[in-house]
């Protein structure tokens, strides 16, 4: 599917200094996409996409992944309503990853935990780490109650990133 939608790849030179999108999929198909909060640059998420979900992301200015949990595509907020509208979307040197940058719907929150943000917790630094090795919440909380977006984790089948 991929060569229907997006340019060759070619040399060296032209996929990192040429003018035409050729992602470079890995075996399972995909590319790793970075979501970022447009205004402040904070990273919101890392998820997937294939190239229907890129296709699908460029074409309507929203964001889709492909969930390897479930196995198919997704809109971001589909479930949630918490939708991510792209404001410019990135690509790499050798186009094996992308960037986007999102203005996030709803409460503002990215992570189906009702974190803001996935990366809502830090590893402590200058010690090894260990199995006892705790990591630090770094935000004010949640922003929603996933219950009640998502129902009971039993009954619903929520993409882990």
């Amino acid at each position: 599917m991929s060569a229907e939608l997006f340019a060759p790849r070619g040399s060296a030179a032209e996929i990192e200094e040429g003018d035409r999108l050729s992602p470079k999929f890995d075996a399972n198909g995909l590319v790793t996409a970075v979501a970022t909060d447009a205004e402040s640059g904070e990273v919101l998420m890392v998820a997937h996409m294939n190239a229907q979900a890129l296709a699908r992301t460029i074409e309507t200015g929203q964001a889709h992944y492909f969930s390897r949990s479930r196995n198919r595509l997704w809109k971001k907020g589909e479930e949630s309503g918490h939708v991510q509208t792209l404001v410019e979307l990135r690509v790499d040197c050798d186009q094996d990853a992308v960037v986007l940058r999102v203005r996030m719907a709803g409460p503002g929150a990215a992570c189906h935990t009702g974190h803001r943000s996935c990366f809502f917790r830090s590893v402590p630094l200058g010690a090894a780490p260990s199995p006892q090795t705790q990591l630090t919440v770094n935000d004010g909380g949640k922003l929603f109650d996933p219950s009640h977006v998502y129902g009971t984790p039993a009954k619903t089948d929520v993409p882990r990133f």
